[in-house]
């Protein structure tokens, strides 16, 4: 799986061959920089983890610095690693770029972090639509849960009820977008539709 770590810019729309207006998300990808190299030999599997964003060294423990010291470059903000990668070979230390993952046409998944909403109600959460007739006698009962359970049987209220509770910041992966157009120039690759996350998330793209 080859992959690469990006920033969320914002969204845009580009126009396509056949002359149609399509909405994109614009990600900062990279550079990222290979901060370990995964060998079946010595962790039992082939994978490559880079880093990407600096961080500050007064957050980042010992034992991360030293890690970081091996690969002669600063502290990252964040670190995933792809398995089997099998585009370039890469050593400790090196720079690794978007044009050398993905090309134009590429089908790609990403995986981000979901914008946070709070503490929300069914209707938000779930897609209530509450009592269907408003004017018969309802009192403020349009976006109320309703019922959740039984009465003698079975006396308690099932595992997984759809109920009000806390909304978004869930790892969430989509698959299958496309990669419109690459700017090597200043790091950017243009992906067809939306990706998690709000502006300035990290994502992890793979393919």
């Amino acid at each position: 799986m080859n992959g690469i770590i990006g920033k969320k810019v914002g969204m845009t729309s580009v126009y396509d061959a056949r002359g149609r207006n399509v909405a994109c998300t614009v990600i900062e990808a990279g550079p990222c920089v290979v901060t370990q190299v995964k060998s079946e030999g010595t962790d039992g599997y082939n994978a490559l983890q880079v880093g990407f964003g600096d961080a500050k060294v007064k957050n980042t423990s010992k034992s991360l610095q030293g890690h970081f010291d091996k690969a002669k470059t600063g502290p990252k903000r964040k670190v995933a690693e792809f398995r089997d990668f099998n585009i370039v070979e890469k050593t400790l230390g090196d720079i690794l770029k978007v044009e050398e993952v993905f090309a134009e046409g590429d089908k790609v998944s990403a995986v981000g972090t979901t914008k946070g909403k709070g503490f929300q109600g069914v209707v938000k959460r779930h897609g209530f639509r509450g009592v269907n007739d408003a004017t018969h006698g309802q009192h403020n009962r349009q976006r109320a849960p309703g019922s959740i359970g039984a009465s003698s049987f079975p006396s308690k209220v099932f595992k997984g009820m759809r109920m009000a509770g806390r909304t978004g910041t869930d790892r969430v992966k989509v698959k299958n977008l496309e990669v419109l157009k690459i700017f090597p120039e200043q790091n950017l690759i243009l992906i067809k539709g939306a990706i998690p996350g709000h502006k300035g998330s990290y994502v992890i793209l793979e393919k």
